[in-house]
C-alpha cells in the first residue's frame, strides 16, 4: 500500500517559533527596502494607468499575435501591448499615450491601421487619458485597502482580534513586499498586477486560517503548555499540509509564466513571489505576532468552550 506524500516528517519539530526574531528582522528589511524602493525609484505603470490609446482589432482569419507585436513595436509608438480576447481573431491593442494632445494620438492610431494593412477590421478605438489612469490608481489603492479590512473583520470574528491583527500585518508585509518587487525590477504594473496582488491576499489568508485553526485547537487541547511551545506546535502540524499547497500552486504558477505569453508573465510573477512571500509570513510571521497581542494562554482559556467530536474521541481513547 502506496504511503502518502509528507513534505515535512509528522513529528517534526522545527524551531520555527523560537527563529522569530531573524524573521522579523528579515521582513522588516524586505518592507522597509520595497517602501523605500517606491518611493525613490516608483513603480513602472502600464497603459492602464499613465493613460493611452486602446484600439480592438478582427483579423480575417487567426491572429498572429507575435508577428502583429513584431511590426507594432517597431514604429517608434513607445509601449505596445496586445491581447487576444473573446475568439482567435479578435486583438485587443494597447499603445501608450503619445506626447501632445489629442491630435497627437489620432495620428498614432493612423500609424497603426497604416502598419496592419486594409484586411484588419478596427471595431474600438479610445483614448484613456491620464485622469481616468488616476481614478484607476486611486479604485485599484482603495480595492486592496478594502480587502484587508475586509478580511482583519473576518478574522476577528472568526476567531479573536489577536488573530485579525496577526493576519493583517502578515497580509500588508506579503502586498508591500510584491509592490516592491515589481518597483526593483520595474516590470509593468497595471490593473491585472493588482488582480494579482488581491489573489495573493486571498491565498496568504488561506493559509494563515488553516494554521490558526489548529492553534485554536490547540489552545482548548494543551490547557497547560506555554504559548511559545503550543504555538510551535501548532506551525510544525499544518507545516506539511502549507509545503504541499503551495509547492503544487507554484508548479501551475510557474507554467503559466514560462508558456503562457508575454500577457501572463507579469501577472504570474507577481503570484509566484506572493505565493512564496505569503507562506512565509503565515509561518513566520502571523504566528509568531500572537506571542505579542495578549493572547489568552491554554490555560486560561474558558472551560466550557466546545470541544470538537473528533478531540472528544482522541481524549477518550
Amino acid at each position: 500500500m502506496l504511503k502518502p506524500i509528507r513534505f515535512v516528517p509528522r513529528n517534526a519539530r522545527l524551531p520555527i517559533i523560537r527563529s522569530r526574531l531573524g524573521a522579523f528582522l528579515l521582513s522588516a528589511v524586505m518592507v522597509i527596502g520595497s517602501l523605500i524602493a517606491v518611493a525613490t525609484v516608483g513603480l513602472n505603470f502600464g497603459i492602464d494607468f499613465k493613460g493611452g490609446i486602446l484600439v480592438e482589432v478582427r483579423t480575417p482569419g487567426p491572429a498572429n499575435i507575435s508577428e502583429m507585436r513584431s511590426t507594432l513595436s517597431g514604429l517608434g509608438l513607445g509601449e505596445v501591448s496586445l491581447q487576444e480576447f473573446g475568439t482567435e481573431r479578435d486583438v485587443l491593442i494597447r499603445i501608450q499615450r503619445q506626447d501632445g494632445d489629442e491630435a497627437a494620438q489620432i495620428k498614432a492610431t493612423e500609424v497603426v491601421r497604416q502598419a496592419l494593412g486594409d484586411g484588419v477590421e478596427y471595431r474600438r478605438t479610445e483614448f484613456v487619458g491620464p485622469t481616468v489612469g488616476q481614478e484607476l490608481i486611486e479604485s485599484g489603492a482603495l480595492a486592496i485597502g478594502l480587502a484587508l479590512l475586509s478580511i482583519l473583520v473576518y478574522v476577528w470574528f472568526r476567531f479573536e482580534w489577536q488573530f485579525g491583527l496577526g493576519a493583517v500585518v502578515a497580509l500588508a508585509h506579503d502586498i508591500i513586499a510584491t509592490i516592491g518587487l515589481f518597483s526593483l525590477i520595474q516590470h509593468e504594473f497595471n490593473l491585472a498586477t493588482v488582480a494579482a496582488v488581491l489573489t495573493i491576499a486571498g491565498y496568504s489568508i488561506n493559509d494563515t486560517v488553516v494554521i490558526y485553526d489548529r492553534v485554536r485547537e490547540n489552545l482548548r487541547k494543551y490547557r497547560k503548555m506555554p504559548l511559545a511551545e503550543l504555538l510551535e506546535l501548532s506551525v510544525n502540524e499544518t507545516l506539511s499540509r502549507t509545503a504541499l499547497t503551495s509547492g503544487t500552486t507554484l508548479l501551475a504558477l510557474l507554467s503559466i509564466y514560462f508558456f503562457g505569453g508575454a500577457v501572463l508573465a507579469d501577472f504570474a510573477l507577481a503570484l509566484i513571489w506572493g505565493i512564496v512571500v505569503g507562506t512565509y509570513s503565515s509561518v513566520f510571521i502571523a504566528v509568531p505576532m500572537l506571542l505579542y497581542t495578549g493572547l489568552r494562554r491554554g490555560d486560561e482559556a474558558s472551560d466550557t468552550a466546545p470541544v470538537p467530536e473528533y478531540e472528544r474521541a482522541e481524549r477518550e481513547g
